[in-house]
């Protein structure tokens, strides 16, 4: 364990270290930092490469590992209302926020470029829904739609749990070998990730400049500070609440996969770092890590959801409209409705922003004078969204492990 210890250690020092030399890259050489943007982007790509076979295999090999349908409806009942917790109390958290500061001073025929609201489909809560479910299982594995995936994933794991042992044996050998090979290669881009993120942070850096992001300083400060204090206060709360962990000190010993979601802005990119560091580190069973672990980087979505309600008050501000506590409330179960089915790639929330903006009537070409910093806060959200999947995984773990000794 110690050995295991010093070698992260090792590695948040070098991803760290990677973070402040991107920035400091960014400023002074922009144009540089604008071309080697292949290195980062290459990165990212090498990661995303292992999620389709990693979720897959993952998930269904973990649901036939849980040996019976009633211990996967005991565990998938545990997660779902574990992540649709976490993701409400930080919508709360958002509005609460807003409500004590509400930043966002009243604009009049401001230069707005953005698209206009009605080239937006409105929301349909069956066509969400409609959107789980692959009419062609390999179209899905091809574009990489996650929550389709997860859904086959899961169908595919409980039909196989009802075959004969020597029907289920060659299938559970060939996706165990899968995952396994997929962790592998997980090692050895990890291995790179430095310099993956050096590459990303002094592109944005160059891309966005410093003036940009110190225009928007009181919105910036109010995202951040509701992603920091669910981070700190919310989750470990929550986790103390339901688990005997020390809540604190294994988000200090995960805390590869935050950085690494910080960096990446996906996290579907940083699902191989956090399996790898709940199981090596956090000594959460891998069962338990195969299952939930895959889920939450489509479910869970607090960063995403706090955001998204941050960003929507504010243009409500700018705008001048005033939202009423119904609104408010609206807006809530919105954005945790829709934060299940919000990609788990970079900027996928600005889809979203335009829905719920439809949906309340507010204007969606607003979004102009903030989407200028949306990628920098969408590494900082990612981060939020991992460590809350790292959060019930290891409450759904220490609650499978009490009831194996029961």
């Amino acid at each position: 364990m110690l050995t295991r210890l010093n070698k992260y250690a090792t590695t948040n020092t070098l991803v760290l270290l990677g973070i402040f030399l991107g920035i400091g890259f960014g400023i002074g050489f922009p144009e540089l930092a604008l071309e080697q943007k292949v290195i980062g982007t290459a990165f990212i790509y090498f990661l995303k490469m292992l999620v389709v076979p990693l979720v897959f295999a993952s998930i269904f090999v973990a649901i036939l590992g849980l040996g019976s349908l009633e211990h996967l409806k005991r565990m998938g009942l545990k997660t779902i209302g574990l992540y649709l917790l976490t993701t409400a109390l930080a919508v709360v958290l958002a509005i609460v926020a807003m409500n004590i500061f509400p930043i966002g001073e009243h604009v009049n025929g401001a230069n707005l470029e953005y698209a206009k609201a009605s080239t937006i489909a409105p929301f349909s809560l069956e066509t969400m829904l409609l959107s789980f479910i692959p009419t062609n299982i390999f179209h899905a594995l091809s574009s990489g739609s996650m929550m389709q995936i997860i859904v086959f994933a899961i169908m595919f794991g409980i039909a196989s749990l009802s075959l004969e042992s020597k029907l289920q044996e060659p299938l559970v050998n060939f996706f165990t070998s899968v995952s396994e090979a997929m962790l592998v290669m997980a090692e050895w881009i990890i291995k790179l990730t430095p310099i993956g993120v050096f590459s990303l942070i002094s592109y944005v850096i160059a891309e966005q400049g410093i003036e940009v992001v110190l225009g928007l300083w009181k919105y910036i400060l109010v995202v951040v500070g509701v992603i920091v204090f669910h981070a700190v206060i919310t989750l470990p709360f929550v986790m103390k609440l339901f688990s005997k962990t020390n809540p604190y000190t294994y988000l200090s010993s995960v805390r590869e996969a935050p950085i690494m979601a910080f960096s990446t802005a996906s996290s579907a990119a940083t699902l191989p770092v956090s399996m790898r560091v709940v199981e090596e580190v956090g000594e959460v069973d891998k069962k338990t890590a195969s299952f939930v672990l895959p889920l939450g980087a489509t479910v869970s979505m607090d960063g995403t959801a706090a955001y998204l309600s941050v960003a929507v008050l504010y243009i409500a501000n700018l705008a001048g409209v005033e939202l009423s506590f119904g609104d408010q409330l609206l807006l809530g179960i919105t954005v945790v409705s829709l934060s299940v089915g919000v990609a788990a790639l970079p900027s996928a929330s600005l889809v979203m922003m335009v829905v719920i903006l439809h949906q309340l009537g507010l204007p969606v070409e607003y979004m102009a004078l903030i989407v200028a910093v949306d990628r920098i806060l969408d590494m900082c959200r990612t981060s939020l969204n991992v460590t809350s999947d790292l959060v019930v995984t290891k409450i759904v773990d220490d609650f499978e492990k009490r009831n194996a000794k029961i």
